[in-house]
């Protein structure tokens, strides 16, 4: 049993209405990652010292709600989406719609400061004159790597409209390859061997196939009571069984998980 404190991490399901039904864009990590190597996961990574910078809330109008805590973990999940797949939940100051793809551009310089840690999101907001667009991101599940893991990870999964006009791709480094993809049929994919899934990401993917459309899955969302989840994993017959509460409102509350890839 590890005796490790989780590090605490955001992720986001960003998503948008295809042809056929709600989509969600996803990348695949890379083979040499410690952790999900090769796996198809939703943009996000550990929250940094400068997320809970205290002159980033003055570029937050929208977030005065927030505890500290709180609003350090909504920071996150937006500077890991710029960061990996150059999407930035922010808004020109005093203005109400997202900031539009073609001024998004002209700021890869500062996507590729904010990587390599040269620059801060409170930089990119007081140069650019924007703000965060907190409001956008609704909580969508709350997950904690299990306590037999040697590495644990406290993470707050949250869902946002795609911004019209912004274009999502993988970073070529932490993550290799990108897609928007159903969520059902990733999942499809994955039982046909075509792609890997950790538990946590297959879970949260069945949750959010309950929908068909981007307006339906963050209607949802906003309604459901978020129930922390942290797995727990038990070894018999030589296999493997992950069990996870029922009140957290997954298909399943058990499953065999010895042939997969678990939190």
């Amino acid at each position: 049993m590890s005796d490790i404190a989780p590090i605490p991490s955001s992720t986001l399901l960003l998503v948008r209405d295809g042809q056929q039904g709600l989509e969600v864009f996803m990348v695949k990590r890379h083979h040499q990652i410690d952790f999900a190597s090769g796996a198809l996961v939703f943009p996000g990574g550990k929250v940094d010292k400068s997320d809970a910078e205290p002159r980033l809330r003055d570029f937050a109008p929208r977030a005065t709600t927030l505890a500290p805590e709180d609003f350090a973990i909504h920071a996150s999940a937006i500077r890991e989406a710029f960061e990996e797949v150059g999407v930035l939940l922010a808004r020109p100051k005093g203005e109400d719609r997202p900031i539009p793809g073609a001024r998004l551009s002209g700021l890869a310089a500062w996507r590729d400061r904010l990587v390599k840690r040269e620059a801060t999101l409170a930089d990119l907001m007081a140069a650019e004159r924007l703000e965060l667009a907190t409001d956008l991101l609704h909580p969508f599940a709350h997950w904690i790597t299990p306590k037999i893991r040697a590495k644990r990870f406290d993470t707050r999964f949250f869902i946002a409209a795609a911004p019209e006009g912004q274009v999502a791709a993988h970073d070529g480094s932490e993550s290799v390859d990108s897609a928007w993809i159903n969520p059902l049929r990733t999942i499809a994919e994955a039982d046909a061997g075509a792609r890997t899934l950790v538990f946590a990401t297959r879970m949260n993917l069945a949750k959010l196939g309950r929908t068909n459309d981007v307006a339906s899955a963050i209607e949802r969302a906003r309604a459901r009571r978020i129930v922390t989840v942290c797995p727990e994993i038990i070894e018999a017959g030589g296999r493997r069984i992950l069990r996870i509460p029922a009140e957290a409102d997954y298909d399943v509350t058990e499953m065999d998980v010895t042939n997969l890839r678990t939190p």
